[in-house]
């Protein structure tokens, strides 16, 4: 992918509403297959979404996704401070842990649209208080059952104390966006997460009509919980230089049938400067040693392969 979607944002003039719809559906179809999945990006954002020139989108960077199970009473993920803060979800705001559902990424889908309609980020929020009162004046004071989900107390505090404020007109506020694709706006963008929609319904909404097709979305498999179990393991360094070699190994498969059957490792087409000293101490071991005492040639690691 030769760009990313903030360098397309910055590039806006050639953009029109055919643009818009597509980019959105192709974030929403991803979307629908990551949650799918079981898994939350939880770092959306116009950077993290690669693009080429035939205006195809593919979701990156999943270095703080995680994935939920289905036997956990409750989803608790650490928020993770280093998420861009532009692009988060109200309820997390100023918390450093919450009870995640697939709405925190809806809501990034909604900046990240909003972004590519009006050419610069919705909500550039310089702390916690600026960024509510951002949401605020766009979406209106919201409502005290959807300010009773913000987990952060002051944030929380803050919020029931607030003026009352109207919701802007999304109209004027995006000229240049079609009817239909800001009323979906406003449901991705909807201050209570029970209120947004998920990535499929997204995808039902009259304003892809004659591009999406339900059955065509394609959609995964939940993650099984024995693909994450060695999250719970300890490792020692021995276990990590061990699973490295083993991955390397992936991508030499007949030093990997040697290494399943034993072979002698001294074959490796590289030695370690350890493995030489090992293969000259075996040869001096077969000859009786210089001075004729025998020796030791114990390793517990065999040499890297090319």
């Amino acid at each position: 992918m030769e760009s990313d979607l903030h360098q397309v944002i910055k590039a806006n003039d050639d953009l029109t509403r055919e643009h818009y719809q597509f980019f959105l559906y192709q974030m929403l179809r991803a979307l629908k297959y990551m949650h799918t999945a079981n898994v939350y990006h939880r770092d959306l954002k116009p950077k993290n979404v690669l693009a080429n020139a035939n205006c195809k989108l593919k979701i990156c960077d999943f270095g703080l996704a995680r994935v939920a199970f289905n036997d956990a009473p409750t989803t608790v993920f650490w928020t993770d401070y280093v998420a861009t803060r532009w692009y988060r979800a109200p309820e997390l705001c100023g918390s450093f842990y919450s009870k995640y559902t697939p709405a925190i990424d809806i809501w990034s889908i909604g900046c990240i649209f909003a972004e590519v309609l009006i050419g610069k980020p919705l909500f550039p929020g310089k702390n916690v208080v600026h960024q509510l009162d951002l949401i605020t004046d766009v979406l209106g004071t919201p409502s005290l059952d959807a300010i009773s989900q913000v987990r952060n107390d002051k944030a929380r505090k803050y919020l029931t104390c607030m003026r009352k404020k109207q919701p802007a007109s999304f109209s004027q506020k995006f000229p240049k966006a079609d009817p239909l694709a800001l009323r979906l706006l406003r449901r991705l963008l909807a201050f209570d997460p029970k209120d947004r929609p998920s990535a499929e319904e997204a995808l039902a909404d009259p304003y892809f009509n004659g591009l999406a097709k339900v059955e065509r979305e394609p959609s995964c498999q939940p993650i099984p919980k024995l693909e994450f179990e060695f999250e719970g393991r300890r490792v020692t360094k021995e276990d990590i230089k061990e699973l490295i070699f083993e991955e390397i190994l992936e991508y030499h498969p007949q030093l990997l049938k040697e290494h399943i059957s034993g072979t002698d490792r001294r074959n490796f087409v590289h030695l370690s400067a350890v493995d030489q000293f090992k293969k000259r101490f075996a040869e001096l071991e077969e000859n009786g040693g210089e001075n004729g005492s025998a020796v030791s040639t114990q390793r517990k690691h065999s040499s890297l392969p090319r």
